[in-house]
């Protein structure tokens, strides 16, 4: 049977190495990831104990409404329970908002170097994808889009703007007043949803930023993502959140499919979420190593993007996949970022202590930089 064109041309997400198949491929046992933007403490100790509790029932179905999950993030967060959906990791709600507001033909706007998924994602529906150059510092630059859609909305029947803020991998963030300028003129678009990802707001340090969920409730084609794999360590288990005007969570709702998220990530998730001590230590750890990254770089001589994640985008100077596979032969796995157009940086997530060391370490013997 024939297979749409479309769909071979798709390029799908490359997810970071994995430790097992390093350790298969080189005959290596001491492996550092710090590839996946993961948390280096782990999952919280109440998550851990929460999967425990649930794990003997792993033979029933989950709660289909993940309602104990629904009503504490609406506690935590402040958040009308009709304006919450549950996903299977925020990858799994980019794709529902593709599928709802777009026919194939249709298009998607975003920044270039924005979070890939966004561009799979609408691939794998048929939708065109269309980007805007970024500004000075790898930023989303919200006046190019602002022209954009001025001049070619109606043309190129853009549905969906996502903007990731902050963004994986430049770590670069938009400030309130950029987002503030943009949604005076594009909030209560009839026709455009407005779509702020923002999984890695817990980590950020910038004054000028302010999580887009003070604004989602004042414009209804505002929708806000969410993730718990980053700050709440429970990447493995894949909970997103969306939180969106209320006919937007209903129809999402719809398609989603029952069961979606499985009974040990919805207990882990709820326990997770009032961690709060859990989440003051990574952000410690987070910010501790992003500046002892910074000083290293600096001393390196590298170029790098202070980021608002917890991960640091640098330039290697040379090409990214004769280094990457330097480094993989020492043991350090880190993250080439060659398919957002970054010819010779990588991206390096923040690990424990010994893990940033053992990186930068292996950095300055496969640059053959000298302390």
């Amino acid at each position: 049977m024939k297979i749409s064109e479309d769909l071979l041309k798709l390029i799908p997400y490359k997810p970071g190495k994995p430790i097992s198949e390093t350790q298969r491929e080189y005959g290596i046992t001491d492996i550092v990831k710090l590839a996946s933007n993961e948390n280096p403490l782990g999952m919280s100790p109440k998550a851990k104990a929460a999967v425990l509790k649930v794990i003997e029932s792993g033979h029933r179905y989950p709660d289909a409404s993940c309602y104990e999950l629904v009503q504490k993030i609406s506690e935590v967060w402040k958040v009308p329970r009709e304006r919450i959906v549950v996903g299977n990791g925020s990858d799994e709600l980019i794709d529902f908002l593709v599928r709802v507001y777009c026919q194939a033909g249709e298009g998607i706007l975003t920044s270039e170097a924005a979070f890939v998924a966004y561009s799979v994602r609408a691939g794998a529906s048929r939708v065109k994808v269309y980007r805007t150059p970024m500004a000075p510092g790898y930023r989303s630059d919200l006046k190019a889009m602002t022209q954009f859609l001025r001049e070619h909305r109606e043309e190129h029947r853009v549905r969906l703007v996502f903007l990731p803020n902050p963004n994986n991998p430049t770590g670069t963030h938009i400030s309130d007043s950029e987002i503030q300028s943009f949604l005076q003129e594009f909030g209560n678009h009839p026709e455009l949803m407005i779509v702020f990802d923002e999984a890695y707001t817990e980590f950020v340090r910038a004054k000028d930023y302010l999580s887009a969920q003070t604004y989602f409730q004042k414009y209804d084609n505002v929708v806000v993502l969410k993730t718990l794999s980053k700050i709440y360590g429970l990447a493995g288990l894949r909970v997103g959140i969306m939180m969106a005007p209320p006919e937007t969570a209903d129809v999402v709702n719809r398609v989603r499919t029952p069961f979606n998220v499985n009974e040990l990530a919805q207990a882990a998730a709820v326990a997770a979420l009032e961690d709060f001590d859990f989440i003051r230590k990574t952000c410690e750890i987070t910010w501790q190593g992003l500046d002892y990254f910074y000083q290293e770089l600096s001393a390196m001589g590298l170029p790098y993007t202070e980021s608002q994640g917890n991960f640091v985008l640098f330039d290697t100077g040379k090409e990214a996949t004769e280094v990457n596979e330097a480094l993989l032969r020492r043991g350090v796995i880190l993250r080439p970022v060659q398919n957002y157009g970054f010819m010779t940086q990588m991206r390096m997530s923040v690990g424990l202590p010994d893990e940033n060391r053992q990186a930068i370490e292996a950095l300055r013997q496969v640059l053959a930089w000298e302390k």
